[in-house]
């Protein structure tokens, strides 16, 4: 299980496929109400108002810290979903337990 940092360097794909890696769960990334295009970095669709910077992503981390965390930093709406993308986590878990 690795942990790693997302920053606004990232591309959209590139942040799905480490969560996937890392967590066995699948991460969605929203731009507005769908989904965000898979070669957009995270700066280029993260809300005006975000503060930018880095978030270190760990296994322990709960799934509503996480999403939050990312909405709080980015401005951009993630949601974890489970291994085959079929329903989303539940937040009070954490992003090991998503991926199994």
């Amino acid at each position: 299980m690795a942990d790693f940092s997302i920053d606004g360097r990232m591309k959209v794909k590139t942040l799905k496929k480490q969560f996937k890696d890392a967590f066995g769960a699948t991460l969605r990334v929203y731009k507005g109400p769908g989904f965000a295009d898979e070669d957009a970095t995270l700066a280029s669709i993260r809300a005006k108002d975000a503060k930018g910077g880095e978030v270190k992503v760990v296994g322990n981390m709960k799934v509503g810290n996480f999403e939050d965390k990312m909405k709080e930093v980015f401005g951009i709406k993630v949601q974890v979903a489970t291994k085959d993308d079929s329903a989303l986590a539940d937040n009070g878990i954490t992003l090991s337990a998503a991926g199994k």
